[in-house]
């Protein structure tokens, strides 16, 4: 009797337990029975399942569920007549499609919901995705083995396609699709859909949304550039044709902005202008001869402009040499009234006062007398005390007597004024000067008189005659000219002076020979831009990077140049550079040789640079300066001298000073 209870009792365990199992599935299988009804029990295999799809001109739709870490069932029934831009992948058991109404396809979809998700979301609701799908797979294969006898959903879910597409461009935002336009293949590929499964490697093309339209634009802007070339109007019958086919085409464009909208025989229309558009090709010039023709112009061309800037570069720098009518006839009328008043048996000043090192002593070495005046002017009206300014003006015989006559009649106020003519110095002869030596060559004037050589020159402006006046090199001659003197302020006759510059005499020059305002702010003012270091002399002895410096405002200690013996250098490098191999004429070049390592930078608004060749100064910096530089061709007293500038140098002039009006000198 307890062995037949314990055997009931079991049986009712089992009947239980098994009730509990069948009842959700008869409950599950009966809801679905639309689709199990499909699916016969294991006799189909994987290949009787098919991709279908529902239309042909139908969208793939990448949709993307929102996750919220529940499972979903997969979506059945009918799809809403709103959904019918979704590309839908169906899969049916028997291979054909059903109504929607019957539920005979298990459809897999995803429907965008999100449009606005960043790369970091959409990847995790993709991966949440794929758990739900996978989920629901488990799902289905516990029903099949139950209903079917053990059969699975296994090529349920190998043959199910992955719809992925590559986009030229990640999109963050927005609806992802794509239109899949099986009718126009022969768009521009924009993606692939890979398929997984068995066809997995395959792919199919996705095309461009609305090529179609935006070929038939392209076509109708090449028509019309073919319309307006020359050689296309010498072919009437081409010219027709050419009309008739853009007609064509903009009825069938109209005012289609998609593909969708374009007549079925846009394709045919598309193919036939191409046809005509390639007649129009093989009518045109030849390439090869069209560029040959333009490389001889060209040629052409670039030779007439070498030739331009030659003569462009010659006439400036005639222009720069020339004197101005004006100016050639101050020192005759000056030189004229010096003779007349019997100036030239007069000293103009005691002469100790030239020696006395208690005073500031500036040296000035010109022929221009007005540019001279404006130097001692704009000094003086800007010194503290005046009267301990001496300025050293030494000149040519021919214009002595007119700097002379200019400072008799026009004194600078307070200041010393000594006018010396450089022909009064007997030590400077050829013989101890080897520059004046060279000037005086046959060579040397056969260089700068020559018209021959005008056109071999690479650069003009070393033609320039003031190379040829020994008054450029006088300056390498400073302790010969003034014995008696420790320092000296060297100032060019194309500068203005806006500050007082007697504290320029207490700078501590540190054992070195001449204070400078270093120029290296600017790649140009470099020492391998003046002097020629693939000559191994030059290479050896100085550095092609070492920051340049400028003459026209310098602080000279005499009393160390003689001790270093300054001026030896100088010959010695004079010497050895007798036939222009070391660098080209000029005062700079030889300059930074001779005072290699025995310069001491000065602070740069001390002396500002550029006004007679660069328009684009600030005029802060103008303004700041002590002393400004008209440095370059474009002087202010000639004509083509820079406007915006003039007036800098023109205030010293007293323009109503009687032989400026006789000369007819304006401002």
């Amino acid at each position: 009797m307890a062995k037949k209870g314990s055997r009931r009792r079991r049986k009712t365990v089992l009947t239980l337990l098994l009730a509990s199992i069948l009842a959700p599935i008869l409950l599950y299988t009966d809801s679905r029975s639309g689709f199990y009804d499909s699916i016969p029990s294991s006799e189909h295999t994987e290949k009787d399942l098919n991709l279908v799809s529902l239309h042909d001109n139908a969208k793939l739709s990448i949709i993307v569920q929102e996750s919220n870490g529940a499972v979903h069932e997969p979506s059945h029934g009918t799809y809403p007549e709103s959904l019918t831009n979704s590309f839908t992948i169906s899969k049916v058991a028997s291979g054909k499609l059903t109504s929607q109404g019957e539920h005979k396809s298990r459809v897999l979809s995803a429907t965008s919901k999100v449009s606005e998700l960043t790369n970091d979301e959409t990847s995790e609701k993709l991966r949440n995705e794929e758990l739900i799908r996978e989920s629901h797979l488990q799902n289905a294969n516990k029903i099949l083995q139950v209903v079917n006898g053990g059969s699975t959903a296994k090529g349920f879910e190998e043959n199910t396609i992955v719809e992925k597409i590559k986009m030229g461009a990640t999109q963050k935002t927005g609806d992802l699709s794509v239109q899949f336009n099986q009718e126009n293949k022969h768009e521009e590929t924009l993606g692939e859909i890979i398929l997984s499964g068995p066809d997995k490697g395959r792919s199919k093309t996705v095309t461009l949304p609305n090529s179609l339209v935006l070929q038939l634009r392209d076509q109708l802007i090449r028509a019309k550039v073919y319309l307006g070339l020359g050689s296309s109007r010498s072919h009437p019958t081409f010219i027709r044709e050419l009309r008739a086919r853009m007609r064509e085409i903009q009825r069938v464009l109209g005012d289609a902005t998609r593909d969708s909208d374009l007549p079925k025989n846009a394709y045919d229309k598309l193919k036939a202008m191409e046809l005509t558009l390639s007649k129009g090709k093989s009518i045109q010039d030849n390439c090869s001869a069209a560029i040959k023709k333009l490389r001889a112009i060209l040629h052409s061309t670039e030779e007439q402009l070498r030739v331009h800037k030659k003569q462009t570069t010659f006439l400036s720098q005639l222009a720069a040499k020339t004197v101005p009518k004006g100016l050639h006839c101050l020192p005759l009328r000056l030189t004229n009234e010096y003779f007349i008043n019997g100036f030239d048996q007069k000293q103009l000043t005691d002469q100790k006062r030239f020696e006395d090192n208690k005073l500031n002593h500036y040296a000035i070495f010109s022929d221009n007398v007005l540019a001279a005046a404006v130097v001692v002017n704009s000094t003086v009206s800007h010194a503290k005390i005046p009267e301990k300014h001496v300025f050293h003006i030494v000149t040519d015989k021919l214009n002595y007597a007119a700097m002379k006559m200019w400072f008799i009649s026009n004194p600078p106020g307070n200041a010393i004024i000594q006018v010396q003519n450089i022909e009064d110095f007997k030590w400077l002869t050829s013989s101890y000067s080897p520059v004046l030596k060279q000037l005086e060559s046959k060579s040397m004037i056969e260089y700068y008189f020559k018209s021959h050589h005008a056109n071999s020159d690479e650069n003009l402006k070393y033609r320039n005659p003031k190379y040829l006046s020994i008054l450029n090199h006088l300056r390498f001659y400073l302790p010969e000219i003034f014995p008696k003197l420790n320092k000296v302020l060297f100032l060019d006759d194309d500068v203005v002076v806006q500050k007082d510059l007697s504290s320029l005499w207490n700078v501590d020059l540190k054992g070195n020979v001449i204070g400078v305002v270093e120029t290296c702010g600017e790649k140009f003012h470099r020492f391998d831009r003046y002097l020629n270091f693939s000559n191994p002399l030059i290479a050896k002895n100085f550095d092609p990077h070492a920051c340049g410096w400028a003459f026209g405002m310098n602080i000279f200690d005499l009393a160390e140049w003689r001790k270093q013996n300054i001026t030896s250098v100088y010959h010695s490098w004079q010497n050895l550079n007798q036939e222009r191999l070391l660098w080209k004429l000029g005062t700079l070049p030889v300059g930074l040789v001779t005072f290699w390592n025995h310069t001491l930078p000065l602070d740069q608004s001390w002396h500002l640079l550029g006004l007679g060749y660069n328009p684009n100064l600030d005029h802060i910096d103008i303004e700041k300066a002590a002393v400004i530089h008209f440095n370059g061709n474009l002087k202010p007293w000639l004509e083509i001298g820079l406007p915006k500038y003039r007036n800098y140098w023109s205030k010293y002039v007293d323009h109503e000073q009687v032989y400026i009006r006789e000369c007819n000198i304006s401002p």
